[in-house]
């Protein structure tokens, strides 16, 4: 049934509708009341998330677990599932830190939850994003059989997030706007949004799948990002690349403080189009362009013809050719016109 993941895309379904797609999926494999699924781009590796589905999840549960998970509340973390060998952990059912899991089963138990298991989607490329799936309370907790279940099911779901994405438009279908700028006070309250992002609210209204709560939940989740980048330049940088299956071009969001650098103050998020050499890496990975590949497409946004491509590459024609033809089949390009167009325009 994740096969229908990618069919599904550019039908205009909501994201619960395609949460609970998902849901009808997994059930037979591991029973839930609730189903999260997040995707990211690998490049970046674990944060934000650029595109999601929600079925069976209060939005203020959302926000409470994306608060505390920022806060450094949670007792299980995208990092610290990266480095367990099956990268799968539940929350609110005791052990790991005290502290950490005390707050965390407070916080599910006001919410009418019970515990959640989380998968986090990664193969060899990098991570593509998390599985969330919740319990109520009174119900039997994930235990064991449940987390070897639901990780067998990790390359399917990585499988349906690409589909999914790259079912989408490849050209861009909206227009590309200067970048506007939303500026968060240190409540993470919006405090003011410039008009040329007001106008990319406006072109963008009806074409997210998300609703209006879960959008502001990625504002103040990419904010809380700046502000740990702000206090450790080592973490991953406060950027997000949106698909253009979801917003009808591909999109960056990325943040920057402004109050003081302690990572405390105002953050100001930027909204621009995602283009050029910037918008290569997220491209790259959800449609597997290997690195030889990649490099084929560069020369191609600098206008290098075949011939000039394979003296640079120190390829034969032939060669280059052949790449050209893998690159156009796994893009659904029909030539490098179109490639090019769907990068730059």
């Amino acid at each position: 049934m994740l096969r229908e993941l990618p069919a599904a895309a550019g039908q205009g379904l909501s994201a619960e509708e395609l949460g609970e797609l998902v849901s009808r999926a997994i059930a037979p494999v591991v029973a839930h009341d609730g189903v999260r699924l997040d995707g990211t781009n690998p490049t970046l590796g674990t944060g934000p998330g650029a595109f999601g589905f929600w079925y069976g999840y209060e939005p203020s549960l959302s926000r409470a677990l994306q608060h505390s998970y920022h806060a450094g509340d949670d007792p299980c973390l995208a990092e610290d599932l990266a480095r367990r060998p099956v990268p799968v952990g539940v929350i609110g059912t005791g052990g790991g830190d005290r502290r950490r899991d005390k707050l965390t089963r407070r916080l599910l138990t006001d919410h009418g939850a019970g515990c959640e298991l989380r998968l986090l989607l990664r193969d060899a490329r990098g991570v593509w994003g998390m599985l969330g799936l919740l319990r109520a309370q009174g119900d039997r907790p994930f235990d064991a059989g449940d987390a070897h279940r639901v990780a067998s099911l990790g390359p399917s779901l990585i499988a349906a997030l690409r589909g999914y994405v790259t079912a989408g438009p490849l050209a861009p279908v909206i227009q590309a706007l200067p970048a506007g700028v939303l500026l968060l006070g240190p409540d993470l309250e919006v405090s003011a949004v410039t008009p040329q992002a007001l106008r990319w609210e406006e072109q963008l209204r009806g074409r997210e799948n998300c609703p209006g709560w879960a959008r502001e939940a990625f504002f103040v989740e990419l904010a809380l990002r700046t502000r740990i980048h702000a206090r450790d330049p080592r973490t991953r940088p406060p950027v997000v690349y949106g698909p253009a299956v979801n917003y009808g071009r591909w999109m960056a969001f990325h943040g920057q403080v402004f109050d003081n650098d302690d990572g405390t103050g105002g953050v100001a998020i930027v909204i621009e189009a995602a283009t050029g050499t910037r918008l290569l890496p997220a491209f790259c990975d959800w449609y597997a362009i290997t690195t030889r590949e990649r490099q084929i497409i560069t020369e191609l946004l600098d206008g290098a013809a075949a011939k000039r491509i394979a003296r640079r590459l120190d390829l034969s024609l032939h060669t280059v050719n052949d790449h050209l033809k893998k690159i156009f089949r796994k893009t659904g390009a029909s030539g490098r016109d179109e490639l090019v167009a769907a990068i730059t325009g």
